[in-house]
């Protein structure tokens, strides 16, 4: 008690290894007016950034905020943590305590061996399986099969961002997908998106259930033990006791590469 404010938050700042900046939509406008001890609180925070600009000792909370300003501008194009949608609490307090413990959903893998160093090597290495018929494993495409062979399992992606879809027969409008395969860990229906780059955290929809019945131009979400999300969407689907010479699903499907549950940005 009675110590000096100014002194008192200068080194409780100076000295922390991690601080966390909540963003309130008032506390945006204090900092970016100058105003009080948050006008204090931002010019040493902006010294410490620019001694070393690739720091990541600030972690930008949002919260209280439906200003489309998120943060100050002294912390304008950080990454932040929003707390905004409550139904995402869970998993964003999940973000930030990794991000704090640096402890990532999925650590970068080491390089692996470069497959052109040679011609010779590179003519024996083998990028895709000797099966095409039901696999793709390119990690954005259109797929047109017969659902009705290979047990309904076509797979997508390879390694760690592979895919083996499975489904049965509905109808010539629905498919039922299931998560009966090793490498799908959920399934689940978007229905509040109709195109894939719109869909903003994939972890909002429920994958609860084993099996899902996804309908023409609806999206399905999937996510594989290894913790990648991937999108598809029913294009068309062919049923032959509807009229049709064969069982045929066809679907376009974007796997997000870099771990996260943001499709927005995979046309980009």
């Amino acid at each position: 008690m009675g110590q000096d404010l100014p002194s008192f938050m200068e080194k409780g700042l100076s000295k922390s290894h991690r601080v966390i900046c909540v963003c309130s939509e008032a506390y945006v406008y204090k900092a970016n007016e100058g105003n009080g001890g948050v006008g204090y609180e931002k010019q040493i925070i902006t010294a410490e950034l620019l001694a070393d600009l690739n720091s990541n000792w600030v972690i930008p909370l949002i919260k209280n905020n439906p200003s489309q300003r998120k943060t100050p501008t002294f912390l304008g194009g950080r990454l932040y943590i929003s707390f905004e949608d409550t139904l995402l609490h869970e998993s964003k307090y999940e973000e930030l305590l990794r991000e704090l413990l640096d402890e990532p959903v999925l650590p970068i893998p080491p390089l692996g061996k470069n497959p052109f160093k040679t011609i010779k090597d590179f003519s024996h290495q083998k990028f895709f399986p000797s099966n095409e018929k039901y696999v793709s494993p390119a990690t954005k495409g259109k797929v047109a099969f017969d659902y009705s062979n290979n047990n309904g399992r076509y797979s997508i992606g390879q390694g760690e961002l592979m895919f083996e879809t499975y489904w049965s027969k509905c109808s010539d409008r629905n498919i039922y997908l299931l998560n009966d395969t090793p490498s799908i860990k959920t399934v689940a229906v978007v229905k509040d998106a109709d195109d894939i780059c719109s869909i903003v955290d994939a972890r909002v929809y429920d994958g609860s259930s084993r099996i899902r019945t996804p309908k023409v131009n609806q999206i399905a979400i999937l996510q594989n033990e290894n913790g990648f999300y991937a999108a598809l969407k029913i294009l068309s689907i062919k049923d032959d006791t509807r009229g049709s010479e064969n069982d045929e699903l066809t679907f376009e499907y974007v796997i997000q590469t870099n771990g996260t549950p943001d499709f927005t940005t995979t046309n980009k």
